[in-house]
């Protein structure tokens, strides 16, 4: 089988094997991992048998979505009271109901091979045109526990310089176009829940001003 036995697109066997061998939780034993799709992410079927708090074990089953971990980062001016963030397209939000799929965002992206900060370097640059200096790692979150495996690092920096508001970034090869925007703070907190609804950048806005660099 594909990505079992014998070698996925992305040059990968094994893949039945991940989470067999877990022992940190005694109240849950691993039966089989079915492998169902590895067209890029892998997606999972795992048995699993759970004990209860009274005692009792239970067979479930569950699916899980692998396409690894990554990483976010929130670039802001301190001085000039900005963040800079990005506009693109996001299928899977305009297929689920979003008006035009154009969602606004902090820089992010896979780890693949590298480091967290490494990768949001790389992440970053690409997707805003800023090298960042100082890097400040904040915290890590499981962003949808119940079906998706990743584990998201979330950073912050600062950066120097405006007029990147309205630049276009992304790499072309990867089918990326994204709209740079600069944005005061204030107004960046006020618009989440309307303009700005994608979870990581809520998250990373609210930091900064309970305790982050705009904190009061």
């Amino acid at each position: 089988m594909v990505g079992v036995d014998e070698p996925d697109r992305r040059g990968r066997t094994g893949l039945d094997r991940v989470g067999r061998d877990l022992s940190g939780n005694p109240r849950v034993r691993v039966v089989d991992v079915e492998v169902l799709s590895t067209d890029w992410h892998v997606t999972r079927a795992t048995t699993l048998e759970v004990q209860d708090a009274s005692g009792e074990w239970s067979r479930q089953r569950r699916e899980t979505y692998d396409r690894g971990n990554g990483a976010t980062i929130l670039l802001y001016d301190p001085a000039r009271r900005t963040v800079l963030l990005t506009r693109q397209f996001r299928f899977p939000a305009y297929v689920n109901g979003h008006a035009d799929g154009m969602l606004v965002e902090t820089a992010a992206g896979l780890l693949d091979d590298d480091s967290p900060e490494a990768a949001i370097r790389r992440e970053a640059e690409e997707e805003t045109g800023v090298v960042l200096g100082e890097v400040r790692h904040v915290f890590d979150a499981y962003m949808s526990p119940g079906s998706v495996t990743e584990r998201l690092h979330f950073f912050a920096a600062p950066y120097a310089g405006g007029g990147l508001h309205g630049t276009r970034a992304g790499l072309e090869a990867e089918g990326e176009d994204i709209e740079v925007l600069e944005l005061d703070i204030d107004e960046a907190v006020a618009s989440i829940g309307s303009s700005i609804i994608d979870a990581k950048t809520i998250m990373l806005l609210q930091w900064a001003v309970i305790s982050g660099p705009f904190a009061r």
